[in-house]
């Protein structure tokens, strides 16, 4: 299985070196389906039911309309918008 990644954000607690969160945009060649990855690691879970550390696949629909516009977001519409050459 090839995938094709591209990082859209990363953000880290800068005194915790293992306390990061990634999305990523994920392209697999195989199946052709295309996702958000999401990675995480904490030192300690920030949310009650959540492990340490994990990834989760997230459909880009779903990713783009999550509460909140992030780096991340703005950097996936980015993509999309350079893909189908539109330009602002």
């Amino acid at each position: 299985m090839a995938l094709l990644i591209r990082e859209l954000q990363r953000s880290a607690k800068e005194a915790v070196t293992n306390d990061e969160d990634r999305w990523r945009l994920v392209f697999d060649t195989d199946t052709k389906r295309r996702y958000v990855e999401h990675e995480w690691r904490h030192s300690e879970a920030r949310e009650a039911g959540r492990s340490g550390q994990g990834k989760e696949q997230i459909e880009i629909p779903d990713y783009l309309t999550q509460a909140g516009q992030t780096a991340g977001h703005r950097e996936l519409w980015r993509l999309i918008q350079a893909l189908f050459g539109e330009a602002h």
